[in-house]
């Protein structure tokens, strides 16, 4: 399903409408709204790659060296979907949940990532999902809060106005 599909299918969901999808794609994240009525927004990894893939290498306390990761800024996806205040509840497969301000989502800040290395995560490695920060760019990113906010096995975020 296309990014464009996608969104058309939130503003149809912001209105009311119910639409069906046309994609049989596996599911890696869903995104609800904790104070509307909406019905949730479901994404697959080429959904989430056409909001475009960013890129950058940091160390992280979890691997050993430099690690490559590729997926999508948290900026991008939530500024695509208009997202711009609240908190985000991001949720691992396990039900783990951690909160992350909507302020964190900024220009070279954490992304949604989906590739390690050039390879999609398994569940086994991470996966599908993780949300990464650039540990290495700055040293705010190197603090204990931050570190808990990188949330791995993603699979649900909801946005609390």
């Amino acid at each position: 399903m296309s990014i464009f599909f996608k969104l058309f299918a939130i503003l149809l969901v912001t209105t009311g409408l119910a639409i069906a999808s046309e994609d049989s794609a596996e599911v890696v994240l869903t995104l609800r709204f904790e104070n509307r009525t909406q019905e949730p927004v479901e994404f697959t990894l080429e959904d989430l790659n056409a909001f475009g893939e960013d890129q950058f290498s940091t160390t992280t306390i979890w691997t050993t060296g430099p690690q490559t990761f590729s997926g999508v800024s948290l900026k991008s996806f939530l500024n695509s979907l208009g997202i711009e205040n609240g908190t985000i509840l991001a949720s691992a497969i396990n039900d783990y949940t951690v909160e992350i301000p909507v302020s964190d989502a900024v220009i070279d800040g954490p992304m949604i990532a989906y590739r390690l290395n050039g390879e999609e995560m398994s569940i086994r490695d991470k996966g599908p999902l993780w949300i990464v920060y650039p540990y290495d760019s700055k040293s705010e990113y190197q603090a204990e809060v931050i570190y808990s906010r990188s949330i791995w096995q993603l699979d649900r975020i909801a946005i609390v106005d």
